[in-house]
């Protein structure tokens, strides 16, 4: 379904949930389309809503299909609200600033990357943190954000043989991606850094730091900042 001939389709996906999509290719305007109609169904959500799923092109809508009137009566309501999604939704982006503790035993595959890239730690470091990353999807595990805009130099492969215990809040890089873990767990990216803030808080609102459209820039600190950082 095709909605206002604006690029934007609702397919049905098993029997309790609705995919919007907004094409397939991952752009900076796709992701401020994604936030918007995740913003306006978060703040009128359809009747039935059970969770709403942001990601890099689609925003997939869990509902009760036991609702009355069932797909068609729950697609109806998804398209009104979808039709009051405001500019001003558009226009709310929001900038983090990830300080992160590069190398060493926070960092231990820097080396590897900078390898990859030949370049030096240090211009690695400069590289990585310089664009500001656009978070195109948060998963894996709760909280962890998919980082979109990392440098062609800096694609690394995934580790032939991920780690059983990654430590929170380390940064990595797996493939074209660069993200951060925000609890102890697996994981196979490569680990270039650590960031000091707490990536998920259960008890909040909302518990991710990060969420889908939200604009990052990592900063480097030193081990000893990272050490005093509260």
């Amino acid at each position: 379904m095709v909605l206002d001939n604006q690029d934007m389709q609702l397919e049905p996906m098993g029997d309790a949930a609705v995919v919007v999509g907004y094409g397939n290719v991952i752009r900076t305007t796709t992701l401020e389309e994604v936030r918007a109609a995740t913003k306006a169904l978060e703040e009128n959500p359809p009747p039935g809503t059970l969770d709403i799923v942001p990601s890099f092109t689609t925003v997939t809508v869990i509902y009760d299909p036991a609702i009355a009137g069932g797909y068609e009566a729950f697609q109806g309501e998804l398209v009104a609200c979808l039709k009051t999604v405001k500019r001003s939704h558009r226009r709310m982006v929001t900038t983090v600033t990830i300080p992160v503790c590069y190398g060493g035993e926070y960092g231990p595959d820097l080396g590897l990357v900078a390898q990859g890239a030949k370049m030096s730690e240090r211009a690695t470091i400069a590289l990585h943190a310089r664009p500001k990353y656009i978070v195109g999807a948060v998963g894996f595990t709760p909280g962890f954000p998919y980082l979109a805009g990392l440098s062609k130099k800096l694609h690394t492969p995934r580790k032939t043989v991920p780690l059983t215990n990654v430590p929170a809040g380390s940064v990595g890089i797996g493939g074209a991606q660069t993200g951060i873990y925000p609890q102890i767990s697996p994981g196979g990216w490569q680990l270039i850094g650590r960031t000091p803030l707490k990536m998920f808080n259960a008890k909040e609102t909302y518990p991710a730091l990060l969420r889908v459209g939200d604009q990052v820039q990592f900063k480097a600190i030193t081990a000893e900042e990272f050490a005093a950082w509260k």
